[in-house]
């Protein structure tokens, strides 16, 4: 049985960060260890209680798509092998394939947000201004509905435990400067419209998605993070998919939902999940991941 990880512990190397999901540790002056643990985080609160293998399926969801998206831009990974950067085995049998080596970056401070249907926050600005984002849509459209065309929407990057705000392009350019606001912005289009494509031969609509980027020492631009796995991303099934309602997804909406019947103010510490709730909401993940990329493991 796979161990469940929520928290890493590796006393050889330096911890940078722990997110909401990853913790990250220096390598080193070049490298960094990204380990994906089964944290689950709801409504920007990380909850106590692991998702089964969550870490994993996510971290085989995101190399699938960085080797599809790699003529695109290229992304943090590397070779490095990760028996240089955790020589003791037993530790490294628990991190293997939940981990990945990847080049040191300056990350840049952007969520790239692209939208294809109009759902979530979206549809609510929507209703309220007929625009989502401040990107004016024609009027009479319904939840989650297919949009005219994929829509950029970026927002800044907060804290863990704090809420993105969205920005307009504008406001990307007053961050990173011109060239590489555009950049970002036909790169996630670019990405966004090839998943896209794929991921309905497979049975899955991308509702909407958000990626992260980085630059190296000198400029250039790659693709970071995690890239269209269930946490990132609005997964639907295409046979149960319709306009005019939220269709079901594979995510932690049911962690979502039922969170939503507690007396919970929506501030840490979150909430034990149920057995049951934990249970189907591993099942999704595995769920997407099979649909999307076993026959590439």
């Amino acid at each position: 049985m796979t161990k469940i990880v929520y928290e890493t512990q590796i006393e050889t190397l330096p911890l940078l960060h722990r997110g909401k999901v990853r913790d990250i540790y220096q390598v080193d002056d070049a490298h960094l260890l990204i380990v994906a643990t089964d944290r689950l985080s709801a409504f920007d609160v990380v909850l106590p209680t692991p998702i089964p293998e969550k870490g994993i399926l996510l971290t085989q969801v995101s190399n699938f798509w960085f080797s599809l998206m790699s003529d695109i831009i290229p992304n943090h990974l590397t070779d490095y092998p990760l028996e240089k950067a955790i020589p003791n085995a037993d530790l490294r049998a628990t991190l293997q394939d939940r981990s990945v080596i990847v080049k040191r970056l300056k990350a840049l401070p952007i969520e790239a947000i692209v939208r294809g249907y109009l759902a979530g926050s979206g549809w609510k600005d929507y209703q309220q201004t007929g625009a989502v984002c401040g990107v004016a849509l024609p009027d009479g459209l319904t939840q989650a509905t297919r949009l005219p065309h994929p829509i950029y929407t970026p927002s800044s990057k907060a804290a863990v435990g704090t809420h993105d705000e969205n920005i307009d392009f504008a406001h990307t350019v007053e961050l990173v400067g011109e060239s590489l606001a555009a950049q970002i912005k036909q790169t996630s289009l670019a990405i966004y419209q090839r998943a896209q494509a794929y991921a309905s031969t497979r049975g899955i609509i991308i509702a909407d998605t958000k990626f992260e980027f980085g630059v190296d020492e000198s400029g250039q631009l790659f693709l970071m993070d995690e890239l269209l796995t269930p946490d990132s991303s609005r997964f639907w099934p295409v046979e149960s998919y319709a306009e005019g309602i939220s269709p079901p997804s594979f995510d932690k909406q049911f962690v979502r939902d039922y969170l939503e019947t507690l007396d919970w103010d929506k501030k840490a510490p979150g909430p034990i999940l149920p057995p049951d709730v934990l249970e189907k909401t591993a099942a999704k993940y595995r769920e997407a991941q099979v649909r999307l990329c076993q026959s590439w493991y």
